[in-house]
Order: C-alpha cells, then structure tokens, then sequence
C-alpha cells in the first residue's frame, strides 16, 4: 500500500474564475493557493478539494461530496445562496425536500456552475 497522508478530490471544470467564487463563497470552502490551472481549498480541518481547469467533460456520477453533521440546515443554508438541488423520484434514490435515505445515512446532491455532480451527506 502507499503511504499517502491525504486523498484530494480533483473536479475539472471550464470556468475557474467562476468556479472559485462558487467553491470559496458558495460553498464557503477556505482558500489554499491558486495557480492558473488550479485552486485548492481547505474542507473542515483535514479534508481538501482541488478544482482544475480543462475543456469540458461529462461526468455521470458524484464526483465528492461533502460530510454535513446537518445536512437539512446545510442544505437550507446553499438554497438561500441559490444552490438547485437534484431530486430523485424512483430508482434506488428517492428524495424528500432534496434529501435521501441511505441505509443508515441520507444525502442530497447539486451541481457546480459546470454541471458537476458534488453531495452532501449525514451519518
């Protein structure tokens, strides 16, 4: 095995700039450093999240999400800042004011400005 110390999620996206705003104000995720590729910022005490730009691609899948201890205060909180949320009515996932149960845990999920996939999830 490797002996990493961290695993940084890595989401492409098209519009850095804007990207910035979303994942720093938005999300309101702490700013590390930024070149003109990248940007990674700092999730709770430990946890990071690099975005990095490319040209654009589709993603089918949750590319991070994030662990709330709240996750109906979290996501009242991004509704007020405009954050849309995925909701699901069949399948596996099926939500209730944007939140599913997931065995023991629930989760919601939303887009970044470049249509990315990112969650929020309880327990």
């Amino acid at each position: 095995m490797i002996a990493a110390t961290l695993v940084v999620p890595t989401v492409p996206l098209v519009h850095l700039e804007r990207s910035r705003a979303f994942y720093g104000e938005t999300l309101g995720l702490a700013l590390l450093w930024e070149s003109p590729a990248s940007i990674r910022f700092r999730c709770g005490d430990t946890s990071e999240l690099s975005i990095f730009k490319r040209p654009s691609t589709k993603t089918e899948h949750t590319l991070a999400h994030f662990e709330v201890a709240d996750i109906e205060a979290a996501v009242k909180e991004l509704e007020a800042k405009s954050v849309e949320f995925i909701d699901y009515t069949e399948g596996p996932l099926v939500t209730k004011d944007h939140i599913a149960q997931l065995g023991p845990s629930r989760g919601a999920w939303f887009r970044d400005p470049d249509g990315n996939t990112l969650g929020l999830r309880q327990g």
